[in-house]
């Protein structure tokens, strides 16, 4: 039954979030499955390492997808995600926790970097 609270209220979350919380939504889930990958490297469990860090990929591609290029910046960010990206590909080939932690880096600084943009602007809510 909680099961399907949260879930329910995670779908409600989703569904009533402004874009700029949907972007913060991404780099929080990107975050959780590098971590969750990290984790299943550590006790071997290559299927669901393979598994996160696929979907931590979907979700770098999804960012990357939403840039906007009349923006300069969106150069910048397009940059930074092809490094995380193929950071993350590496570490699937590889298995390598060290390799998931330094896109994990970069994925925090862009999250930081993203509620800072959100706060300034107040685009929350």
């Amino acid at each position: 039954m909680a099961i399907n609270a949260a879930s329910a209220y995670q779908g409600m979350k989703i569904n009533t979030a402004s874009p700029a919380e949907l972007t913060l939504m991404l780099y929080e889930g990107a975050i959780k499955f590098g971590n969750i990958a990290i984790l299943a490297i550590e006790k071997n469990d290559i299927v669901k390492a393979n598994e996160n860090l696929k979907k931590a990929q979907r979700v770098i591609t999804e960012l990357r997808a939403t840039l906007d290029f009349k923006y300069p910046v969106a150069k910048d960010f397009e940059r930074v995600y092809d490094y995380i990206y193929s950071r993350l590909v590496e570490a699937n080939i590889k298995k390598e926790v060290a390799i998931i932690e330094d896109a994990l880096v970069y994925i925090r600084e862009m999250r930081d970097t993203w509620k800072e943009v959100m706060k300034k602007n107040s685009l929350h809510g």
